[in-house]
């Protein structure tokens, strides 16, 4: 009988580095085919993302993952300006060798993701966006609660369901539990730590966290946007805490390349809610629209 040879999955695949610039970047690494580099949200490291939205995309992409500079395994200087995030996936990518890639950010990774389309068209083939907002001044900011639960340390399946889910919904509830338990099955050797609060609440204190001025439209971003070639595919909750999805409305009559999906009884991690179908749209998106 011939040896399997076994593939990892997001709850076992070795954590990576790679020296660029003079500091570490940690990443990892998911199956194979066309590489999609994720942008993580606020506060996030390596092991927030749910393992079954990873494993599910890792079957169509080569799924990367990484910490910012400065926070979980990477070195080097945390800094929440998402020039500086965009620049760490740029700087990942070329010392991974990838000249091309498509790109998806959740949150403030999304804003990360919008600054590597605006300054990098030329890489970016398609670009996803996850429970995020467009560059610029908005109409409709985040909610209290949002900062009530996020900046809390100790996070408890309450305070995430809160943040990520729609806590109205029952379904929504049980998709927190189950994504919750997901995640935690991650190896316990191998896990990035998290960002400490004296990190996020300076980063906050210096103007660097999400609000409804942090994207701001620096060169004319939204505009950029607008005209871009680059395919956008925007995942939103319908009950969205953090950046509502009426922000996107604005977009519709002008953004030529803008495709938005929006997820019921969801709120801000609708790809933890409802990982598969959030995948099937995003393989489907980058398959077939050009």
């Amino acid at each position: 009988m011939s040896a399997t040879t076994y593939t990892p999955t997001a709850i076992d695949t070795p954590t990576q580095f790679v020296e660029s610039k003079g500091r570490k970047l940690a990443y990892r690494v998911l199956g194979s085919g066309e590489p999609l580099i994720l942008c993580v949200r606020f506060r996030g490291v390596l092991d927030v993302w749910d393992p079954a939205f990873l494993d599910a995309l890792s079957r169509s992409f080569r799924v990367i993952t990484f910490d910012y500079s400065g926070l979980g395994r990477s070195t080097g200087e945390a800094n929440y300006d998402p020039r500086a995030l965009a620049q760490d996936a740029v700087d990942l990518a070329d010392a991974l060798g990838i000249q091309r890639f498509f790109l998806a950010g959740w949150s403030l990774g999304g804003h990360a993701a919008q600054v590597v389309a605006i300054t990098h068209p030329d890489r970016v083939r398609k670009l996803v966006l996850i429970g995020t907002c467009p560059p610029g001044k908005l109409s409709h900011g985040p909610e209290q609660v949002f900062f009530e639960r996020a900046l809390k340390f100790d996070n408890d399946l309450d305070d995430e369901t809160v943040l990520f889910f729609e806590p109205a919904s029952e379904r929504s509830r049980m998709a927190a539990k189950a994504s919750n338990a997901r995640i935690a099955k991650r190896i316990a050797s191998d896990r990035s730590p998290v960002v400490p609060e004296e990190t996020y609440l300076r980063l906050l204190q210096a103007g660097e966290a999400p609000s409804d001025e942090l994207f701001v439209d620096r060169g004319g971003y939204r505009d950029a946007l607008a005209i871009t070639p680059t395919p956008i595919l925007v995942i939103s909750g319908d009950h969205e805490i953090v950046f509502p999805v009426r922000n996107w409305f604005e977009m519709i009559p002008s953004w030529r390349s803008f495709h938005l999906l929006v997820v019921p009884q969801a709120g801000h991690g609708p790809h933890h809610q409802e990982p598969q179908f959030c995948v099937d749209a995003i393989v489907s998106f980058i398959a077939n629209v050009s």
